[in-house]
């Protein structure tokens, strides 16, 4: 009996017969260890679910400057995220005036929006869209670019019920949260693009 897969709903399982494939009996061959590369499988499968719901592994995150200044509202609730961000990794230091800075990252606008995304037959709303921009630049002190002026857009949506009303606003202010969280982690990737105008 040879190797099969077997399809379920969502995953696909490796299910090993009995016999192993010629290959792995008899002759030089050495004896393969299933169980190892189960475990293998399954430590996978793990790693892809934790990195798919926003779990990074900790490391050192390089970037072409080695200071750097916010230029936006600095009790904006995205701009505390991005500086704890970014003081807790790698080895650029944020500073308190654009003079200091070797690369400063003006974040121009932050704009939360809610909008209408589908309707019921009876014309009551069903699901909201939320959308969260944020635009923003890096350049130098002369006013040279580090990275061109961009815009991030995150959305979320959610279905919408009168009879839970307090429910779906604690959803809503969950949803807002992760959204600024996924903002600020495309912020820092872009920011690991940057590169000194020549």
């Amino acid at each position: 009996m040879s190797w099969s897969e077997r399809q379920a709903p969502g995953r696909t399982a490796v299910v090993a017969s009995r016999n192993p494939p010629a290959s792995c009996r008899g002759g030089n061959a050495a004896p393969v260890r299933w169980s190892a590369v189960a475990r293998l499988i399954v430590g996978l499968v793990l790693l892809t679910g934790l990195v798919g719901c926003g779990f990074h592994p900790r490391g050192d995150v390089s970037y072409a400057f080695s200071t750097l200044y916010i230029s936006a509202p600095t009790t904006a609730p995205i701009v505390v995220e991005l500086k704890r961000m970014l003081a807790s990794g790698g080895e650029t230091r944020l500073v308190g005036t654009p003079g200091e800075a070797q690369a400063i990252l003006d974040i121009t606008n932050v704009v939360d929006d809610k909008g209408v995304l589908s309707l019921s037959s009876g014309g009551r709303v069903r699901e909201y869209l939320l959308t969260k921009r944020v635009s923003f630049n890096v350049h130098d002190a002369s006013g040279r670019d580090w990275l061109p002026a961009g815009e991030i857009a995150v959305r979320r949506s959610y279905s919408f019920s009168e009879s839970e009303v307090l429910a779906r606003e604690a959803q809503e202010q969950r949803l807002l949260r992760e959204m600024q969280t996924d903002a600020v982690q495309q912020i820092l990737r872009r920011l690991q693009a940057a590169r000194k105008p020549a």
